[in-house]
């Protein structure tokens, strides 16, 4: 006998899913509830009770006007209204109607000067010059007469010779060869834009290291008297006494450390050659110098317009150390009171001269000969 068919689908007489064990328990269907006549049912088609029929749903009216599209509003700007101390009346304006903002004063003095200026195009790199970067402790002498005594002076080290073609055949005339490096060739544009247009290099320079100062006692072995200059600072006068103590067989030039100019090619030029044979000594302090000098055997002698008038023959028998002040104040109290006199040039302008003084270097070249005066 076979079993009854089962037309729902697979489901039970009652319409439910039969229960498999293992698998999800079926749903209990709610209740459903009897719909009123014509309600979500097609037109024509019956509600499902005798002699009710569905009438057709009638068709919605279009709305008379259509909506417009919805345009988003413009940004409002807040425009204040008081001045620049309150804030508190505001009132709103569109965009449009922003009045166009006046340049500030700044603003305006940048515009009338003119159109913009265009951005500053970079540099080049520059270009390494190597008579310029020269190294670190050396010095440009020039002047024929400087650079020829360098030459000469084995204690000198020496580093590069530019020269003209001029310049080569003057020094060769007055200071044969073979000179101890070779020439470089030049022109003077060259040697003006490395020394300055107005130093009068007569176009020669020479690349050299400072010298070395001897000792106190080593230059007092060398006759002749000594020059000690208290915070003389010119260059030139500097070179100009020791010109003139290279003349009148002085010993050597002693300087202070400090308030006075180091060796260079201005001093060297002045010196006219004399750098490179009177040595050039430098103290830390001048009256502890002179002090020296009194125990080596000077009579220190300051040179004052108050003292009296300086006699070389008086000054026959003594080694005389010669003190001169600066271009301006003179000898400094310290010095002068560790001099062992002082001593003046006579002027014979008279008192009511308008010049009653010498430059300090001429004043050294008359007490040189004064010195060098034996009756």
């Amino acid at each position: 006998m076979k079993p009854p068919s089962n037309k729902s689908g697979g489901r039970g007489g009652n319409g439910k899913a039969p229960y498999r064990p293992g698998g999800p328990r079926p749903s209990t269907p709610r209740p459903s509830t009897p719909r009123p006549p014509g309600s979500n049912l097609p037109a024509g088609k019956p509600s499902g009770r005798p002699g009710s029929s569905a009438a057709p749903r009638t068709p919605r009216e279009p709305s008379p006007e259509p909506r417009a599209a919805r345009v988003p509003d413009r940004p409002v700007l807040t425009v204040a209204t008081k001045g620049a101390f309150g804030r508190d009346d505001v009132e709103a304006a569109p965009r449009e109607a922003r009045a166009p903002r006046r340049p500030d004063a700044a603003t305006q003095r940048r515009t009338d000067h003119g159109p913009a200026r265009t951005p500053r195009q970079p540099r080049p790199p520059a270009q390494p010059n190597h008579d310029i970067d020269a190294p670190r402790g050396t010095i440009w002498l020039y002047g024929t007469h400087a650079i020829g005594a360098a030459l000469a002076n084995p204690a000198r080290r020496l580093r590069r010779l530019l020269l003209t073609e001029e310049a080569e055949a003057a020094m060769a005339a007055s200071f044969p060869k073979p000179w101890p490096l070779p020439v470089e060739r030049t022109d003077r544009a060259r040697l003006d834009q490395l020394l300055g247009r107005d130093m009068v290099h007569q176009g020669a320079a020479l690349l050299a290291d400072p010298l070395g100062s001897p000792s106190l006692a080593q230059a007092l072995e060398r006759p002749g008297p000594v020059i000690v200059l208290d915070q003389v600072s010119d260059p030139r006068n500097v070179g100009a006494i020791l010109r003139s103590a290279a003349v009148f067989g002085a010993a050597c030039v002693i300087t202070q450390d400090r308030n006075a100019p180091d060796e260079s090619g201005a001093l060297a030029k002045a010196a006219s050659g004399a750098l490179e044979r009177v040595p050039l000594l430098r103290a830390v302090n001048i009256s502890r110098t002179l002090v020296a000098l009194k125990a080596a055997g000077c009579w220190v002698v300051g040179m004052d317009a108050a003292g009296s008038p300086l006699s070389g023959p008086a000054l026959a028998q003594r080694r005389v150390a010669l003190v001169m002040g600066s271009e301006g104040e003179g000898l400094r109290r310290l010095t002068r009171e560790t001099c062992d006199e002082l001593a003046g040039i006579p002027m014979t302008g008279g008192v009511g001269s308008a010049i009653d003084s010498l430059n300090v270097s001429a004043a050294a070249t008359v007490a040189l000969y004064e010195l060098g005066r034996r009756t």
